[in-house]
């Protein structure tokens, strides 16, 4: 890429995943932004990041003596972060609120702005306190924080914008201040909004629409998130009730889902959404300095033993759990992972679906299984899975790992160290799911439902599994028996007997994983789609 001809972009993130113990991160959506900002910084691209510093992250999620999730958090501190100097304001609830900007290039990422409102001069220090914490006022001076705060960071900085990159409808307040910018130079709300589409791509990736987040109008406006904007104008960009995923696609000049398959999705989702952008997809990517083993990666391009390199990584997966959990592994059996935010649609207690078929296998301990993961701190739903899993645990002690308060560490042993990445969302409601490339780039091979990114990279047989055939309907206890008896065939009748009866053809399907997923799937091929597809004007 040639820095000249590119325009230079603001992205726009709520969360970045850049390293386990820097808390700005809550699940795959920052873990995406943190890959993505190392890789532009990887090819030098144009590009800054702007999100928020969160005094408290996500929840650190434990697990009690009854085997419940509980949340705790903790006020961190990080002595590396860079004083910009730079103070903007915004307004919530009528008041204003001072955001520091701190800058961080620590993490080999291009500059990242963190706005901050833990300052004495302010009554409302505890906005930017807890990622996806609190309620519905709270999120939304967070937004405002993001967004509006954002935009006014770059002035204040003195960096020229050509292209504002929102990640998710989070930051679809900044295209107000944008809006009010022109307006404030004479331009009519119709000229505004016009100018500031040509300025804006979007990027969804919550295939379940009720997941896309929505605020009453009434509230946006109590909380001054209108910034000037009137609430019919508001409503045009938005809607009423608000939703910040409509906003986005209003507010952009292109937008995109994060797989091919995410991309339809999306598009019948938001079928009819008037003024809306067209939705492409760019499959998501990882950076793979941050999560493939070097050893892995020599072993391949030099042609060395791969399964031995592999056994080595797989033993120090099972050390970890030992430390974690006290409880030992046998590095000669199966070991299957599985790390997945607890949501219904992800299904990680699928694989106990029938007891009598699979209880045999968990008991002599020939399928053992890694799980992580970890439940929103206001879904209760999410943690009766989170129990259920610890509840498998007891009753397989000796097969069945839960590892809690899931991050980048535990991510990066379980998808360096499982011999099968186990994914089995309700198709097509998985967007991407970036940890299957991370294990598919490890060697460990993948055996999936068909969707996200997989049916992009399958070869069944060759370089991973398929998992049914993907079907689809919303009849989801239909869905369940069909994927649960795809799931049992996969695994008992072509997994096990290849691990444990042709050594010869699971070390060349690891090699097939390797070879198949390395390139296409890094984020030099994402950040290019991004600057040829939506950054770069045709």
């Amino acid at each position: 890429m040639s820095e000249k001809k590119l325009p230079t972009v603001a992205y726009f993130s709520m969360e970045y995943g850049l390293h386990s113990d820097f808390k700005m991160y809550a699940g795959g959506l920052g873990i995406l932004a943190g890959d993505y900002i190392k890789g532009a910084k990887d090819i030098e691209a144009p590009l800054v990041a702007i999100g928020i510093k969160w005094k408290q992250g996500y929840t650190d999620q434990r697990i009690d003596g009854n085997g419940k999730p509980y949340d705790t958090y903790h006020n961190y501190v990080y002595d590396f972060l860079e004083d910009t100097g730079v103070k903007v304001t915004v307004k919530v609830r009528n008041v204003d609120v001072i955001c520091k900007v701190w800058k961080t290039e620590q993490f080999g990422n291009v500059p990242l702005y963190l706005l901050d409102t833990d300052i004495p001069e302010n009554s409302d220090t505890w906005i930017t306190g807890q990622l996806y914490g609190w309620f519905g006022e709270e999120r939304i001076a967070q937004e405002i924080v993001l967004g509006i705060g954002g935009v006014k960071a770059m002035r204040a900085l003195q960096i020229p914008i050509d292209v504002y990159h929102f990640n998710e409808g989070h930051a679809a307040l900044a295209a107000t201040e944008l809006i009010r910018e022109k307006m404030s130079s004479r331009k009519t709300f119709e000229e505004a909004w016009n100018e500031t589409r040509e300025e804006v791509v979007f990027t969804t990736h919550t295939p379940i629409k009720e997941g896309n987040e929505t605020h009453p109008i009434d509230k946006l406006e109590y909380m001054s998130a209108f910034n000037g904007l009137t609430r019919d104008q508001m409503e045009r960009i938005g809607g009423n009730p608000f939703n910040m995923t409509i906003a986005g696609l209003r507010l952009s000049r292109i937008s995109n889902g994060v797989a091919e398959l995410h991309a339809d999705t999306s598009n019948k989702m938001w079928k009819e959404v008037a003024g809306r952008s067209e939705i492409i997809g760019i499959t998501n990517a990882i950076h793979t300095p941050t999560w493939v083993d070097e050893r892995i990666t020599k072993a391949y391009k030099e042609n060395g033993d791969i399964w031995a390199v592999h056994n080595e990584v797989k033993g120090e997966l099972i050390d970890f759990i030992k430390e974690r959990t006290g409880i030992e592994l046998n590095k000669d059996n199966l070991l299957i992972g599985f790390s997945r935010r607890a949501a219904p649609y992800k299904r990680s207690d699928l694989i106990f679906s029938k007891p009598e078929v699979i209880e045999p296998y968990l008991k002599s301990g020939k399928i053992q299984i890694v799980f992580s993961g970890k439940a929103h701190p206001l879904d209760d739903v999410g943690k009766k899975i989170v129990s259920n899993l610890v509840d498998m645990m007891k009753k397989y002690p000796k097969s069945v790992v839960f590892l809690e308060n899931y991050d980048m560490t535990i991510g990066a042993q379980l998808t360096r160290g499982s011999d099968i990445w186990l994914n089995n969302p309700r198709r097509p409601l998985e967007a991407s799911g970036t940890s299957g490339m991370k294990a598919a780039m490890n060697g460990v091979l993948n055996c999936s439902v068909l969707d996200g990114w997989w049916p992009e990279a399958c070869i069944d047989g060759e370089n991973g599994w398929q998992i049914g055939d993907g079907f689809e309907t919303t009849d989801f206890e239909v869905l369940d028996r069909h994927d649960s008896d795809a799931l049992y065939d996969v695994l008992l009748n072509k997994v096990v007997p290849t691990y444990y009866e042709n050594n010869a053809k699971w070390v060349q399907m690891m090699k097939k994983s390797i070879e198949t997923t390395s390139e296409f799937f890094a984020t030099k091929r994402m950040l290019d789609e991004y600057y040829n597809k939506m950054y770069i004007k045709a």
